[in-house]
Order: structure tokens, then sequence, then C-alpha cells
């Protein structure tokens, strides 16, 4: 069964799909601050902020999050931001971006897209806030790129990973309505 909080992830993505359509105003970039795991909740880890955060054990295996997240990342969003959230001539690096920018920033941004116009340089990033494919994994390429940004994680696909989780599983099949 789905713990409470599985349960109200899964609404809040629901809720991030309902109002995607409602512009994001700009907002101060903060830093994303220490990466260590403080919980573990059914496979996902958490720092102690409360934001998602990779898990990369001294032998290399990284969690299901990080490498869902690096599997996810190439199917939706490496087309502009280029292979492993290294940018390209129309997007920018995210592994930068996220040296910046926070969780609810980046939850902010990919649901709600963003325009950056004028000066002849314009830059569009469209809403993905009804694509399932992406909020339905959104924490996972958040730390996905975390991992990518803070150096913990090099340019390759993770050789050994955590198991999936049973709730991790249902949680997916109730997000995609399956």
């Amino acid at each position: 069964m789905f713990s409470k909080l599985s349960l109200m992830r899964t609404g809040a993505v629901a809720l991030c799909m309902a109002l995607a359509p409602l512009s994001v105003s700009a907002q101060t970039l903060s830093k994303q601050g220490d990466p260590t795991p403080v919980k573990d909740e059914d496979g996902k880890y958490f720092d102690k902020s409360g934001a998602p955060t990779y898990n990369i054990k001294p032998d290399g295996t990284v969690d299901w999050a990080t490498y869902s997240g690096y599997r996810r990342y190439h199917a939706e969003c490496h087309v502009c931001h280029g292979p492993d959230g290294m940018g390209s001539t129309y997007a920018p690096a995210l592994i930068d971006s996220l040296k910046t920018m926070d969780y609810d920033h980046f939850q902010e941004v990919v649901v709600g897209g963003r325009q950056n116009v004028g000066g002849g340089n314009e830059k569009v990033m469209p809403s993905f806030g009804l694509n399932k494919n992406v909020m339905c994994y959104l924490d996972d390429i958040y730390v996905y790129l975390r991992a990518r940004s803070d150096d913990a994680l090099g340019r390759a696909r993770p050789a050994k990973r955590e198991d999936k989780t049973p709730v991790i599983t249902a949680t997916e099949k109730a997000c995609l309505g399956e």
C-alpha cells in the first residue's frame, strides 16, 4: 500500500499538473545545500531540508532515483539540454544551473516553463506540467542532475543500482494512471 508521504507526493504531482498553465514568477535562487541524505523513505533519500537527494555508495552503487533520473533525463531532457546535463547551443547546462537552483525553483521551472526574451536572445522552455513522463519522475530527474552538478556522478549510465522498491513501483503506477 501507499505511505502517507507517497500519497501526498502523488497529490502534489496532480496539483502541479493542474497548475501548469499558470505562469511562474521570477524568484531569488538559493544554493541546494548539503546533499547528504539524512532520511530514507522506502528507497527515496532526502537531505536535511527535505529535498530529494542522491545516495551513492563507496562501491559506486546508486540509489534507484538517481538511476531512474538518468534514464528519464535522457528520454525527455537531453534533446535540448545536452547529454548528461552538459548543455547545448540553445539550452543551458543544467549541471551548472543546479549549483544555484534549489528544488522548489527547479520544480517551478519544469512545471510552468520559462521565457527569457529580449536583446535578440530569446530562450523559451516549454511547460512540462502535463507530461507524465516528466512529472511522475520529477524527483528522479532532479536527483540525477543534482548528483551530476555536485560531481558525485560521472558522464555514464550508472553501472550499479539499488533495486526499485515496491512503494516506488506503486507510486509510479498511480501517477501514470495504471
